[in-house]
């Protein structure tokens, strides 16, 4: 059977010999030289959700694809060895310009298609300091009334501004 996935290892990291392809139980690589099995390591996605104190929710639109020009949380890569919240913390930071207090976890969502990262993790969020301007691979960032949000990108933020009620105006994936 052929098996197309983006970013599949086309050599064993072991003994360097091509991989192919194995059906049972599931869909993985195998070396044809050492019998090893490879396992791609999941893309992370970690971002907050920040509601001010006049109830309004805080987005950034995007700079670049995936999502260019349109709107989501505040998130990033978690890079190897990184705590999520620390990593959720930077990426506000860098997008928005605030400083934030990350607190508890708000859900896990699996990988949507448009989207890089394989697991999604939102965080609740508490600004601290900063001044917001938009930075790094965002373009601008604002708050929006719940009931007003712009043109959003990605599942997992139109999940979280569902799970706020804010799916009212809400433009759906495409």
């Amino acid at each position: 059977m052929a098996h197309e996935h983006h970013g599949a290892a086309r050599f064993c990291p072991a003994c360097g010999t091509p991989l192919t392809w194995t059906d049972a139980p599931q869909p993985r690589q195998v070396c044809t030289g050492c019998g090893r099995f490879h396992h791609r390591d999941p893309k992370v996605g970690v971002g907050v959700v920040i509601i001010d104190g006049d109830d309004r929710l805080l987005l950034v639109r995007r700079g670049m694809e995936p999502g260019l020009g349109r709107w989501a949380l505040p998130a990033g890569y978690l890079d190897a060895g990184e705590d999520p919240r620390a990593a959720a913390a930077r990426e506000a930071l860098e997008e928005t310009g605030l400083e934030v207090s990350v607190g508890a976890i708000i859900d896990v969502y699996p990988g949507a298609k448009g989207a890089d990262a394989s697991i999604f993790l939102s965080f609740e969020a508490e600004i601290v300091g900063g001044t917001l301007c938009a930075g790094d691979d965002a373009d601008e960032a604002a708050f929006f009334p719940r009931a007003q949000l712009p043109d959003l990108v990605f599942d997992s933020t139109h999940a979280a501004a569902a799970r706020l009620g804010a799916s009212a105006g809400v433009a759906r994936p495409r």
